[in-house]
């Protein structure tokens, strides 16, 4: 199979590929990337971008499957504006490409809480980019919807005092089905969502996605 990856070079997207590059299920990987990457293996084919440009790079968008795990933060971002658009337009762009081009499965990272009528910003954005996917009606869609995500060295330190206190919470029995998801176990489970022989929409969360992960 060959796949085609947005948000390459995030926590997420490098476990992902990471992961692609070992699988012999997977014989090529695209990546759409707005400066060069640090993967040096012979699957990974680095597409070097400019998303606010999909017309220059829409053809390059041809696969079995597409991941979209593109995101950032708000502070990040610098503005909501900002945040949108790497966010929603350019995964949004991605998929429309993909969709256009014939591929069939797309899997998208998400966010617990995501809405389109959410009065929260990051979940409303979110949940008008998953509507936005699911209108395209690819042959397959799979969505993630994880809560708090684990990621390896991460210089966030809201986030980091989040998993302390989060992981301190679990450990007295509470809040187990919203426990933090390393990125290295979403990545997986995106990876077995993609093979699996199915059609339609289906929707994971929280929890559930470790499960899927040992499919």
């Amino acid at each position: 199979m060959k796949a085609l990856v947005i948000g390459a070079t995030g926590a997420t997207g490098k476990d992902l590929v990471n992961q692609l590059s070992q699988d012999p299920e997977f014989e090529q990987i695209d990546i759409f990337v707005r400066r060069h990457s640090d993967f040096h293996h012979n699957k990974v084919h680095e597409h070097l971008v400019d998303f606010d440009h999909p017309e220059d790079w829409k053809h390059l968008v041809r696969g079995d499957v597409a991941f979209a795990c593109l995101g950032t933060t708000l502070k990040s971002a610098g503005s909501k504006d900002n945040q949108w658009k790497i966010d929603y337009d350019y995964q949004y762009n991605f998929a429309k490409a993909a969709k256009e081009n014939g591929v069939e499965d797309f899997v998208l990272v998400s966010a617990y809480g995501a809405s389109p009528n959410s009065k929260i910003f990051y979940s409303r954005m979110k949940g008008e980019l998953e509507e936005a996917i699911k209108n395209l009606k690819f042959e397959k869609t799979s969505i993630f919807k994880p809560g708090m995500l684990e990621r390896k060295n991460s210089d966030r330190g809201s986030e980091v005092l989040g998993l302390k206190i989060l992981k301190f919470i679990n450990k007295l029995g509470l809040l187990k089905s919203q426990q933090p998801l390393p990125t290295e176990v979403l990545a997986k489970a995106m990876i077995n969502a993609s093979k699996i022989k199915s059609k339609g929409f289906s929707e994971i969360k929280l929890h559930s996605i470790f499960s899927f992960a040992e499919k």
